[in-house]
């Protein structure tokens, strides 16, 4: 309290006597009004309505209390007025240092706790000051929600955060994979499989930038990517979520991060987070480590490697995103050489943190405890005490966080688990939610809602989808290409389950976990929209998903599209033994090809068995899993733009042969990794 101030009470009230040690002894025996004060002075912030409103009510005291009391009410106001942790002038470990001083355990434990936005109601959220909220995949406030209702649920829960004793914000995190894919009309890019093929650092840092952007236009300051998984083994349910089987690729595509969360400033330390303001995301680099090795390529198995492998193949990229200043590292389910990353401290603590120098910090996945013992759940004191001692900082829950609250919390005060690995963690949450200008800027507002599924982050996911595609077969000689097609036609046939199916196209992780079919989820443009836009006028196309031959015999088609692939889905619903396209694709492929010249345009996440058709098919594209934006598709099949796709997998013939790597020495591939043709942009009358 200033001098002037403490000289203005002693000339006002020369009979009070009390020392400021003895305010809080006193004033707990007092009425009301002193309990009130009480709290008030201890607490950073209060409301002057209701200090003016106890002030009246002082006519009941004595000169000398009431002297005291506002002794204590100026002091109150003098800490409300200035708050270090509050002060964003104010070095980032000072402003961390002071708010971990003011924190009780129950405070810690609750920045610790991620938990979904269906239990995260306003109650819970101040009860247990809960420092994260996330979207599971397909969680969404209501169907086909606007960016408002987004925003408006998003405050809600963080007004509920700000409301507590020291007015820590919570920080929203979802999984927007391949743009802000779990809401309605957003633009959704091409997931990572297609993007590796690019070879464009430059390009996928704009998608990270749109995302960014989309992300933020619905409230949310936080994505869980990017995925830098090295995929091994295509039976991968998640192969479609990494860039490539080549580490190399993966750490060009890390250039993603500075997109989602802006470039490091000059002279940034290695290691520390960084978060470029109000336009931009938190990333997560995930899983670490080793997700994509996995044996036969099972989800959430055992990636048996060496120390030097597992370096080697899937560490490197974790490097680069560290150096970028990725803000949060996911853990993943899989285990390496029998021991489960979510227990595994050697790699968390020993060499992510203190070697690496990460200094943001470590999320576990979803329901990530419970799945280090086998059945899951099993012993779940024990799973928190291994996971949280493994050096994992913020728990993704996500349902019942009170029985993590509590077994962490039992843990903590009988020593089982040491305050010091506690406050590691909380500096390290409070520490990105503070680079990121959560403190300064936690409510959201709608400056950003027309960025959703902007015309221009769409022309970016079309150009992507361009980019993407790989030409493996283009006639039956060198001399005699299909492509490009000819816009200028008689009469084309459109076949096939995927070219008409907008839920297909873009596949797993969009509007819902597993994803759709159909085109009712979002906005988009199918594949045969694309083409019947980009023909000419008098060209007449016919669409039949699955025609026998004699319709096909008899339909007089110049040539005909085939568009067949796999079904959507994600994680372990996609683990396949065979690798085949869903019937009736093969059918649609015989029936089709056998009786005019035909390219069959092939959506999956990844190599599928083709070597049976191949012969029947005069030209091959394989467009992955390409997103909203099918126009991209029809602007190279067309001609408008040239095929420039290098495969970034290798291509099996069968899947006997897997897992089969660019670089084994066994290795004989239908397309080799890095193949592709090229055509050359068409001259159009």
């Amino acid at each position: 309290m200033p001098n002037g101030t403490i000289v203005l009470v002693n000339y006002l009230y020369k009979g009070l006597t009390l020392s400021y040690s003895h305010h809080s002894h006193f004033l707990t025996r007092q009425s009301h009004l002193g309990r009130q004060l009480y709290h008030l002075n201890r607490s950073p912030d209060f409301q002057s309505k209701s200090l003016i409103w106890e002030l009246k009510t002082m006519g009941r005291f004595s000169i000398p209390k009431l002297g005291f009391v506002l002794l204590c009410c100026l002091a109150a106001v003098t800490e409300a007025a200035y708050v270090k942790y509050k002060d964003p002038k104010q070095p980032l470990g000072v402003r961390i240092k002071d708010l971990m001083g003011r924190m009780t355990l129950a405070e810690k434990i609750g920045q610790m706790t991620q938990i979904e936005r269906t239990v995260a109601t306003p109650d819970v959220m101040k009860k247990y000051f809960i420092g994260s909220v996330l979207s599971g995949g397909g969680s969404v406030p209501a169907p086909k929600a606007t960016p408002e209702a987004w925003i408006e649920m998003v405050n809600a829960m963080q007004k509920a955060a700000l409301s507590t004793r020291l007015g820590i914000p919570m920080i929203y995190g979802i999984d927007a994979v391949h743009g802000h894919n779990n809401v309605y009309k957003a633009t959704i890019f091409p997931h990572n499989v297609g993007l590796g093929v690019t070879r464009d650092p430059q390009l996928i840092k704009k998608i990270g930038a749109a995302t960014a952007l989309e992300v933020r236009a619905t409230g949310i300051p936080y994505a869980f990517a990017p995925c830098i998984a090295v995929c091994r083994d295509p039976r991968w349910g998640r192969c479609y979520e990494s860039y490539s089987e080549d580490h190399k690729i993966v750490q060009l595509m890390t250039e993603i991060i500075p997109g989602l969360q802006g470039d490091l400033p000059a002279n940034s330390k290695k290691g520390v987070p960084s978060v470029a303001g109000k336009n931009k995301v938190a990333a997560c680099a995930k899983h670490y480590l080793g997700d994509g090795g996995t044996t036969k390529g099972i989800n959430e198995n055992n990636t048996v490697t060496s120390l030097n492998g597992l370096l080697s193949i899937h560490m490197p990229a974790y490097l680069n995103s560290i150096s970028k200043g990725v803000a949060t590292v996911m853990v993943s389910y899989s285990s390496w050489n029998g021991v489960k990353m979510h227990a595994n401290r050697d790699l968390v603590t020993g060499f992510l943190k203190n070697k690496l120098k990460f200094r943001g910090f470590v999320i576990s996945d979803w329901q990530g405890l419970d799945r280090i013992t086998s059945p899951q759940h099993a012993n779940y004191s024990y799973s928190v005490e291994v996971g949280v001692g493994a050096g994992i900082d913020m728990i993704m829950v996500p349902y019942n966080f009170t029985e993590f609250i509590d077994d962490l919390t039992y843990q903590v005060k009988h020593n089982i688990i040491p305050m010091s690995r506690i406050d590691d963690a909380v500096k390290r949450i409070l520490r990105v939610k503070f680079v990121m200008g959560l403190f300064e800027n936690p409510i959201a507002d709608n400056s950003l809602v027309n960025q959703l599924g902007s015309q221009e982050h769409r022309e970016l996911a079309r150009e992507a989808v361009r980019k993407t595609l790989v030409l493996l077969k283009n006639g039956e000689a060198a001399d005699k290409p299909l492509l490009p097609l000819p816009k200028k036609a008689s009469k084309i046939l459109v076949a096939g389950t995927h070219a008409d199916n907008l839920g297909y196209q873009c596949g797993g992780w969009t509007i819902t976990w597993q994803g759709l079919s159909g085109n009712d989820l979002t906005t988009g443009t199918t594949i045969l929209q694309a083409i019947k836009n980009t023909v000419d006028p008098s060209t007449q196309v016919v669409y039949s998903q699955n025609p026998d031959a004699e319709f096909v015999k008899s339909g007089k088609f110049s040539h005909a599209i085939v568009v067949v692939g796999e079904p959507s889905y994600a994680e372990t619903n996609g683990d396949s033994l065979n690798l085949t396209i869903s019937q009736p694709g093969p059918d649609t492929i015989y029936n089709v090809c056998g009786a005019v010249k035909c390219v069959v345009v092939l959506i999956s996440g990844r190599p599928v068995v083709m070597q049976p058709y191949l012969s029947s098919i005069d030209a091959l594209v394989a467009a992955w899993l390409p997103g909203t934006e099918g126009q991209g598709v029809a602007d190279v099949l067309f001609g408008d733009y040239g095929f420039t796709g290098k495969l970034a997998r290798t291509w099996f013939k069968t899947v006997d042969q897997l897992p089969m790597n660019v670089g084994d020495r066994h290795y004989d591939p239908l397309f080799p990794f890095g193949f592709g043709l090229t055509t050359k942009p068409a001259r159009h009358n």
